[in-house]
């Protein structure tokens, strides 16, 4: 070959050692992230045979009951802390004056009394919300 001529490769050599790398990255950070994303108050949900609720783009807001009769809401810092009603309130608004269309959703315990639940409902209708779903698991079939 002469000095100064570059050979050039054929399309079926393609290195893929660099691609491999960035998912193996990839792969490392989705696991790493995952299990951080799981995090929230623990509630024994009702079970019944619902329809599952269509993914959406927007973060849905949700209001949690827990055993205690207690809310927590999954907007703002330290979201497993237990809020009182006008800060939810507050808080509810300021997402739907944002994010007019936002999915409101209620995930009460199943051994809080249900006026409580009800209570959160009101909450978030007087924080404007036009309309509100309740989260349940769906039931077991082990019987």
């Amino acid at each position: 070959m002469a000095k100064g001529k570059i050979r050039k490769r054929p399309m079926s050599e393609i290195n893929v050692v660099p691609y491999i790398d960035v998912m193996l990255v990839l792969l490392v950070i989705f696991m790493i992230t995952t299990p951080l994303l799981t995090q929230g108050v623990k509630v024994d949900l009702p079970q019944a045979s619902a329809k599952p609720i269509p993914p959406s783009e927007i973060k849905p807001v949700v209001l949690t009951v827990d055993a205690n009769g207690q809310y927590t809401l999954n907007v703002g810092e330290n979201q497993s802390q237990p809020l009182d009603e006008a800060t939810i309130m507050a808080r509810v608004a300021a997402v739907l004056r944002h994010r007019q269309g936002t999915p409101i959703l209620v995930k009460g315990d199943k051994g809080v009394p249900y006026g409580k639940v009800m209570d959160g409902m009101v909450l978030l209708q007087a924080a404007g919300a036009p309309s509100i779903g309740l989260i349940t698991e769906p039931p077991d079939n082990k019987r």
